[in-house]
């Protein structure tokens, strides 16, 4: 009989009143509680709950989660009972539940009850006015814990580095909704925001760095910011949204340096908010080839009646819409049309198909982490060198007490090299300073310094055949540890006749490395004998030993003489005034890339084996936070990238300058240089490898590295004596120069592979990831 009333409830239970969907959503963000941590409580997916509270497709729950569901919102409509105006009502702030699991198969009732009445020991009792949020008083999460006491590893150095201070990134805050930035309650406090000083948030920025603004169906505009915040919007065009960011919203960030310039706000519009403002939901193929809507365009025409200015890329997916500086006051908002493809999918994968909440915890992680973007992910990896080393700072008060802008020492100043001033051997081809080159000439390895990442392979051997495994290693932000401790030239270069060779100056050296035999090298201090023809070279990005005098930066030169063996430039451009100009750019990304990996299960002073597993389908722990590394990883080869950045049409001839050259960060001697140290460094744990294991590469691409292995796992060929790695050599780990499990395929497939596209040398490192044969560069 028992079972009989068990069914007759669970009958009755799974017809239990739900509220429309309308009110189903102000309940939960009454009590300031988000999908996640419904979600999570009921034990179905974020998607379930978003579509029980959907006004254009909903669904209805079922079985248990429906009886669970009703008990949670049946206990909010008594806290919250449903205004008689429709103003909304002021939501307390929310304690937070995430990460809250029932067991298999059990209806999480408990849970529910605590989610309903956290914070509140009876209804109608209200949260003191002075309970500070709780984001300041939540604990640590495990990855912040385990980033306060990491240990960093890169090339050159072990030792500890502070991590900088981010928000954390799960469990997520609690949704906070009220009317503008002027209505919070005295006394209610926000934690600081990364970068903020010690003393406490910038009261000017305290609702943080951007907000993505979105209509809802019932014509509402709301800005949705970074911790859970939402505002709303009185603006009804963009113009008046420009001012209202500025004046009312409270969005930026502060300055990363001393004498630099705070972030400018930026606004992210969904495609209800460009509708909303007379702004196209996608550009045509004419607007998309020319970056930007037409100058014509009505927006722009009300901007220029409000004396707002657009700069010379005009309206385009990352506007910049301002009015010039007086004094020290900016007065500048940054746009980001996601639907433009501001967000590259390269870069930034689905984050312009999130939900506007969703979007804004993206990209407020990478901004508290790195910088708010300004555009690309490349262009802000440029703008992050920039905003760290600001090229001018104030003067030491003159004899009427009256401070002068001056150059910042350690910066690349204000004004860019001349063009013409330029080494010929550092710039590529179409260039001013190459302007009376023959047109069809092609310029050597003695004209041209050619610093590039390796692309290299070769056939296997007979007993490489015979294993079972290709097994690829994966160098973890490897141009951002070759950036690390590199000296780079700050100014312009000087030409010199026969040099003695200095490793410590940074420059371009044309000098003959032919005579470098890898077949006898110095390993430390000892000389080692190795199989030189299963090498590559390291001074060509093809691995092939050079043939003469050719142009190298100073890295690549300076491991010629490690390796042992003398060296004697015939000239050289050198860069006397230099600095480890990098560093602080490294140390930003490298922490905001450890801190997201840290959230997302993945340590820094994990054991190799628990590496390896935390590393085993990390992204979809938190398909959002994966974005993020995703994007730290691209502004830091984008950057690099932006400093020989080639010409992009705008009717270009060869021998004419463009745009980029007029930037104090045009400097293609630095990409160089990190390139070169990038490539020594790992051609420097493969002549270690091969002379302790007599293992020797069978493909390289870039970061990525093939060894045949009898084993699947990195593990099977790394040398690793009771947990520790050979010195000098691969090690596995998450910081920036160690290395990760990139992909394993059989050796049999390798050889099909090869067969199939008759090509002996065919690099296999760059299918090695998922097996999948493309002409896509699968490496990081």
């Amino acid at each position: 009989m028992s079972e009989m009333f068990d069914a007759v409830d669970a009958l009755v239970a799974s017809r239990s009143p739900l509220p429309p969907t309308e009110e189903r959503k102000r309940l939960r963000t009454a009590h300031g509680l988000t999908l996640d941590e419904v979600a999570g409580a009921l034990k179905v997916r974020r998607a379930t709950v978003s579509a029980w509270e959907s006004t254009k497709k909903p669904t209805e729950p079922r079985g248990p989660e429906r009886e669970a569901y009703a008990r949670l919102l049946r206990q909010l409509a008594e806290l919250y009972p449903a205004p008689a105006t429709p103003e909304k009502p002021a939501a307390p702030v929310p304690a937070t539940f995430a990460g809250t699991v029932a067991p298999e198969g059990i209806v999480p009732t408990a849970v529910v009850d605590e989610l309903a009445a956290s914070l509140y020991p009876s209804p109608g009792v209200p949260r003191p006015a002075d309970f500070a949020d709780p984001a300041e008083a939540r604990p640590l999460s495990t990855g912040q814990a385990s980033e306060a006491a990491v240990m960093t590893e890169t090339e050159n150095t072990q030792t500890p580095a502070p991590v900088t201070a981010a928000p954390a990134a799960a469990p997520r805050p609690a949704r906070t909704t009220r009317t503008s930035s002027t209505s919070r309650r005295p006394g209610a406090k926000k934690a600081a925001p990364a970068g903020t000083p010690a003393g406490g948030a910038d009261p000017r920025f305290e609702n943080g760095p951007l907000a993505v603004v979105d209509v809802e169906d019932d014509g509402t505009v709301l800005a949705y910011c970074t911790g859970g915040l939402v505002l709303d919007v009185p603006a009804k065009s963009i113009p008046a949204l420009v001012d209202w960011t500025l004046r009312e919203a409270k969005l930026g960030q502060p300055k990363l340096a001393g004498p630099g310039k705070d972030a400018d706000p930026l606004v992210v519009l969904t495609e209800a908010a460009l509708e909303r403002y007379g702004l196209p939901v996608t550009l045509t193929e004419e607007e998309k080839h020319a970056g930007r809507i037409p100058e014509g365009h009505k927006v722009i025409k009300q901007l220029a009646r409000a004396e707002w200015k657009l700069t010379k890329r005009g309206f385009g997916p990352w506007a910049r819409i301002y009015r010039p500086a007086t004094g020290s006051e900016r007065a500048c908002v940054q746009l980001c049309i996601p639907s433009w493809n501001a967000l590259d999918t390269r870069h930034w994968g689905e984050a312009a198909q999130l939900p506007p909440a969703e979007l804004a915890r993206v990209l407020g992680v990478y901004a508290s982490r790195v910088m708010t973007p300004r555009g690309s992910t490349a262009v802000t990896g440029l703008e992050l060198m920039t905003a760290l080393h600001p090229p001018t700072r104030a003067s030491e008060p003159d004899a009427d007490g009256k401070r002068h802008s001056e150059h910042n020492p350690g910066s690349l100043g204000k004004d860019a090299i001349d063009p013409m001033n330029f080494p010929p051997c550092e710039v590529p081809d179409g260039h001013p300073v190459l302007k009376d080159l023959p047109r069809f000439h092609v310029r050597g390895p003695a004209e041209k310094l050619f610093e590039e990442a390796y692309d290299w392979a070769r056939p296997m051997t007979d007993a490489e055949c015979t294993l079972r495994h290709l097994v690829g290693i994966d160098v973890n932000m490897a141009f951002a540890a070759g950036a690390n401790g590199l000296n780079v030239g700050l100014g312009e270069a000087t030409h010199v006749k026969a040099p003695a060779f200095d490793p410590k100056l940074p420059g371009s050296w044309l000098v003959d490395l032919s005579h470098v035999d890898l077949s006898r090298v110095k390993v430390g201090k000892e000389w080692v004998e190795l199989d030189g023809s299963l090498l590559p070279s390291p001074f060509t990005p093809k691995g092939e030993r050079p043939t003469g005098p050719a142009w190298y930066a100073t890295p690549t030169v300076a491991y010629a003489v490690e390796l042992g063996y003398e060296v004697r430039p015939i000239e050289a451009w050198v860069r006397y005034e230099n600095g480890r100009y990098l560093d602080g750019w490294y140390n930003r990304l490298r922490d905001a890339y450890l801190a997201t990996m840290a959230d997302l299960g993945v340590d820094a002073d994990l054991a190799p084996e628990d590496f390896l597993a935390a590393m085993d389908g990390y992204k979809a722990r938190d398909p959002e936070l994966a974005i993020v590394t995703t994007a730290i990883k691209a502004t830091v080869k984008g950057g690099l990238g932006k400093l020989r950045e080639r010409p992009r049409g705008e009717g270009w001839k060869p021998g004419q300058p463009w745009r980029a050259l007029s930037r104090p960060t045009w400097r293609p001697d630095i990409r160089a240089a990190v390139i070169a140290r990038t490539r020594m460094n790992l051609h420097r744990k493969i002549v270690k490898h091969a002379a302790f294991t007599g293992q020797y590469p069978i493909a390289i691409l870039s970061d990525c590295v093939v060894y045949a292995a009898n084993g699947e796992s990195p593990l099977d060929f790394l040398p690793y004596r009771e947990g520790k790695p050979l010195p000098g050599g691969f090690k596995l780990g998450i910081n920036p120069g160690l290395v990760k499990h990139e992909g394993t395929q059989t050796v049999l497939w390798g050889e099909e592979v090869r067969e199939r596209f008759n090509a002996p040398e065919l690099n296999l490192a760059r299918y090695i990831k998922d097996g999948t044969v493309t002409d896509v560069d699968n490496g990081e």
